[in-house]
C-alpha cells in the first residue's frame, strides 16, 4: 500500500504565494492511499478552502482543508455511478466543476455536474454523450475536455484520426453547464494525418494541432492550426511554411489579450536527423496570417549548456510543456527530455523500482525517463534573452511515469519547478528557482 501525503497540496499554497521568501511548509496528517486502484486529484481553492479529489474502492469524495491544512470537511460524491472511468475539476471561487466518464453497461457516459462552494451538489447531473466499449470493455479515452483561460467555454469533445483525415465532434458549454452550440468538422488533406493538443479560446474558438509525419521519427512535414468557430462545421485551416525542415516536440499557447497563437518547438534539417534548433511562431488571429515564423539555429552557448550531460544529441528527447508568453510578445519555452525504454529482462538495483512492476505480467519491461528541464526566454523577436537548465533524472518502471515529472509554479517574477527527487536510497521533493 502506498501511502501519500497532501504536503504536495500545502507547497502549492506557500510555494505560489511567494516562491522567493522562506515559508512554513505546513502539512496535513497521512492518509493511506493505493494507486493502483485508486485515484486523487488537487482540485483547487473554492470558497476559501483548498479540495482534493479521492477515488477509492470506498467511493469517491472531495475532501477540503483550511489555510493550516486540517480537515474541514469529507463530501461523498454518492451522485458518481459506481465505476469511475475518468474524472475532472475546475474550480472557480464560488463552485465547483466536475466532468467525469463512468462505466454502465458496455458503454462510456460522459457527464457533467456542477457543486456549490461547500462542494454539495446543486442540480441533476448533465448527460453530454456515450460511447460503446469493445468486446475487452473500455480500452482508450473516449472523451476529452479543455476549458478557456478565463474559464467561462468548456467543450466536451471527441477527436479521431482516421485514414482519410481528422473528425471531431464538439459540444460548447458555459460555466453553469448549458450546451451553447455544437459542431461536427472534418479535415481531410494529402496523406496521413495525426492530430496534437486542442485549446480553447475566450471568445469559444477552438485551435487544434494538426500535421502530416515522415521519416522514422515521425517527424512533421506539414502542420497546420485548424480553427473551429462555435457551431460551424468547417474548419479553417492554418499552415505552417516549414519549408525543407521538419518540425517536432512542439506545443501551442493562446494570447487572449492580443489574439495571438503562439508556437513553440524544435526543427531538423533531416527527416530523420536530431534537432537543429527551435520553432518560433506567432500567429495573428485577427490578421489572418503567421506575424512571425523563425527557424533559429542552435549556438554554441545553447549546445554547450544542453550537452554538458549528453554530448551526442543533446537536444533529442527535448519536448515543449509550456509556453509562458510575456508582456513584450515573447515567450519563454519550458522543455523536458523525455522518452521511453523498453528491454527484455529486470536487473534489480538499478533505478527506481516502482511498486507499479510485476514480474509475472511480461518478459518486456517499459521504463519511463523524465530527465532535464530546459527554459529559454525569446523577445518578440524571437532573439534569445536568456536560457537555464535545471539537471535532473528520474526513473522508473511499469507505472507510465506516474510521480515523475514535474510542477511549474509562475509569480511573475520567478519560475519554480517542483519535482520528485527519487532513487532506490530515498525519495525526496526538489525545488528549482530561475
Amino acid at each position: 500500500m502506498k501511502c501519500i501525503s497532501y504536503a504536495i497540496s500545502a507547497l502549492l499554497l506557500v510555494l505560489y504565494a511567494n516562491i522567493l521568501k522562506a515559508q512554513d511548509v505546513i502539512y496535513s496528517p497521512y492518509d493511506k492511499f493505493d494507486f493502483h486502484n485508486g485515484e486523487y486529484a488537487v482540485v483547487g481553492m473554492t470558497g476559501g478552502l483548498l479540495y482534493n479529489y479521492r477515488n477509492s474502492p470506498d467511493g469517491a469524495v472531495l475532501e477540503s482543508f483550511d489555510d493550516s491544512m486540517n480537515k474541514v470537511s469529507t463530501i461523498i460524491l454518492d451522485f458518481f455511478p459506481t465505476k469511475i472511468y475518468r474524472a475532472r475539476f475546475i474550480s472557480y471561487s464560488d463552485r465547483i466543476i466536475s466532468l467525469y466518464q463512468a462505466l454502465e453497461s458496455n458503454k462510456v457516459v460522459q457527464y457533467a455536474a456542477l457543486l456549490d462552494d461547500k462542494g454539495i451538489l446543486k442540480s441533476k447531473p448533465v448527460e453530454l454523450g456515450h460511447a460503446k466499449t469493445g468486446i475487452f470493455g473500455a480500452m482508450k479515452n473516449y472523451f476529452y475536455s479543455a476549458v478557456s483561460e478565463d474559464k467561462k467555454k468548456i467543450i466536451i469533445y471527441t477527436l479521431n484520426d482516421k485514414a482519410n483525415g481528422i473528425e471531431f465532434d464538439c459540444k460548447w458549454l458555459d460555466d453553469s453547464l448549458k450546451v451553447v452550440k455544437r459542431s461536427h468538422a472534418t479535415f481531410s488533406p494529402e496523406g496521413v494525418i495525426t492530430s496534437g493538443e486542442v485549446n480553447v479560446a475566450n471568445d469559444g474558438t477552438v485551435y487544434i494541432a494538426a500535421y502530416t509525419t515522415v521519416g522514422a521519427q515521425n517527424y512533421a512535414d506539414n502542420y497546420w492550426i485548424l480553427g473551429l468557430t462555435p457551431g460551424e462545421n468547417k474548419f479553417e485551416p492554418h499552415p505552417m511554411a516549414l519549408g525543407q525542415k521538419f518540425a517536432a516536440g512542439g506545443y501551442m499557447k493562446i494570447d487572449n489579450v492580443n489574439r495571438m497563437v503562439y508556437f513553440g518547438g524544435y526543427y531538423s534539417n533531416r527527416k530523420n536527423g536530431s534537432f537543429e534548433g527551435v520553432i518560433f511562431a506567432v500567429y495573428n488571429i485577427a490578421g489572418g496570417e503567421y506575424k512571425n515564423l523563425k527557424f533559429i539555429p542552435f549556438d554554441d552557448e545553447l549546445n554547450n549548456a544542453a550537452g554538458a550531460r549528453n554530448k551526442n544529441h543533446a537536444f533529442d528527447n527535448y519536448m515543449v510543456r509550456q509556453l509562458i508568453v510575456k508582456n513584450d510578445g515573447g515567450f519563454v519555452m519550458v522543455s523536458e527530455v523525455n522518452f521511453v525504454t523498453t528491454r527484455s529482462n529486470f536487473a534489480p538495483g538499478i533505478g527506481y523500482y516502482s511498486s507499479f512492476y510485476s514480474p509475472y505480467n511480461s518478459t518486456m519491461i517499459k521504463e519511463y525517463h523524465y530527465n532535464d528541464i530546459m527554459a529559454i526566454s525569446y523577445n518578440k523577436d524571437g532573439m534569445r534573452e536568456w536560457n537555464a537548465i535545471v539537471p535532473k533524472e528520474q526513473y522508473s518502471q511499469e507505472d507510465g511515469g506516474v510521480f515523475s515529472s514535474y510542477l511549474l509554479l509562475n509569480s511573475g517574477g520567478s519560475l519554480a519547478f517542483l519535482f520528485n527527487d527519487f532513487n532506490s536510497r530515498h525519495s525526496r521533493i526538489q525545488l528549482a528557482t530561475l
